[in-house]
């Protein structure tokens, strides 16, 4: 029989070696949770506002985020630009923050926002070993980012229900969805953190009058939709344009936006506002389940030997080979596909004009990398810096 003091020894050695595997585990994803993500206010930032400007009652919640306000002073229309929906799709926050601080309004006003569902920006999967963060080289050191996940975090919207009944339609969707803000729009300002994210979203589109919206993701080779505009019925004229012209110089597809399939930006702005609603996919490797290693390298790359295999197999949506698809030609396809919406809308609505200069395109993206589109946080003065 073990004596009574050996006892207390052997659970004492056990608490220890559990605090030492805990307390570190701890201290990250702290230290990710809380990581204030810089962004420089560029020639063209006129004013940063927050979500709760829109709607007071989430103001100070998790996803009160930043509205960066860029106003030419010249009558015309109003698009919001939404990165950060689902924040482990990079592509759509780097686009997002590159037009932050390169463009300059010249008619109209631009809204963007980088961390959408900033919730989802604080935490990410790690029984699929997503790294934390990742960096983009630039001229003056590098630029860290915070990676996140598809749904927001448990810590901030939980328990989860056996099945998510989304607000209004009554349509049943998974469970976690009511953490996901590409499935809870038109949403309501009581319900879920997404739901009062959308509400929100909703009424910034009302008071500001929005004319074009424009939800930027990233989609996994295996999912069909891939390299495309997803459209709202009232959108889908400029959609096809867009699509068409972009086609000569890389492949950007369109489709319409299901009507029966509740809860995504596409279908609910169109439905319960007047803006046009466009989503933009591009490729990343990143996502498809028959990836090899998760790392940073995959996610800024898009470099992996086991979707090449999918895609010599014939089961893959979107080519891919040795070059991958690197995170500058996916923030290139997203910023050309933005600059050729409103180029096509433009021209179909001159009364509601809304343009800009220097936001970096495709071919300058990827022949100088986006990290030349970024700016030094630390040269910047104090007061042209906000943080995510």
């Amino acid at each position: 029989m073990p004596s009574k003091t050996s006892s207390m020894t052997a659970k004492l050695i056990v608490v220890i070696l559990w605090l030492a595997i805990v307390i570190p585990g701890g201290q990250e994803l702290y230290a990710h949770r809380h990581y204030e993500e810089p962004v420089v206010l560029g020639p063209g930032v006129t004013e940063v506002k927050k979500l709760s400007d829109y709607a007071p009652s989430l103001k100070g919640a998790v996803n009160d985020c930043n509205i960066y306000v860029m106003d030419s002073g010249e009558p015309g229309g109003v698009m919001l630009l939404l990165g950060g929906t689902h924040p482990e799709e990079p592509a759509g926050v780097l686009s997002a923050v590159t037009m932050i601080e390169n463009a300059k309004p010249t008619t109209g006003k631009l809204l963007v926002a980088t961390r959408a569902n900033r919730s989802a920006s604080t935490v990410t999967r790690p029984g699929d070993a997503y790294p934390q963060y990742y960096t983009i080289n630039t001229e003056f050191g590098s630029r860290k980012f915070r990676m996140g996940d598809r749904w927001a975090n448990p810590l901030d919207s939980w328990p989860d229900p056996e099945v998510y009944i989304h607000y209004p339609s009554k349509q049943l969707l998974a469970y976690m969805d009511i953490r996901n803000l590409n499935r809870t729009w038109p949403g309501r300002l009581n319900g879920s953190v997404a739901e009062q994210a959308c509400a929100a979203f909703i009424e910034l589109i009302k008071q500001e009058n929005v004319d074009v919206f424009i939800d930027l993701h990233e989609a996994e080779l295996e999912y069909s939709v891939i390299s495309t505009i997803v459209a709202h019925q009232n959108a889908s004229e400029v959609a096809a344009m867009a699509s068409m012209t972009l086609s000569s110089d890389f492949k950007m597809g369109m489709e319409y936006s299901p009507k029966t399939l509740h809860g995504l930006s596409h279908r609910e702005v169109g439905d319960f506002t007047n803006a046009m609603p466009f989503e933009i996919e591009v490729p990343e490797p990143f996502l498809d389940r028959v990836r090899g290693k998760t790392d940073e390298a995959l996610l800024l790359e898009g470099k992996d030997e086991f979707v090449m295999k999918a895609g010599e197999a014939g089961l893959l949506y979107e080519k891919i080979d040795e070059k991958g698809w690197p995170i500058d030609e996916r923030v290139g396809r997203t910023n050309s596909t933005i600059a050729m919406i409103l180029e096509i809308y433009n021209m179909l609505y001159p009364e509601r004009e809304i343009s800009m200069t220097d936001l970096p395109l495709r071919d300058d993206v990827v022949a100088n990398g986006v990290g030349r589109y970024l700016l030094d946080p630390l040269a910047a003065p104090a007061d042209r810096v906000a943080t995510e």
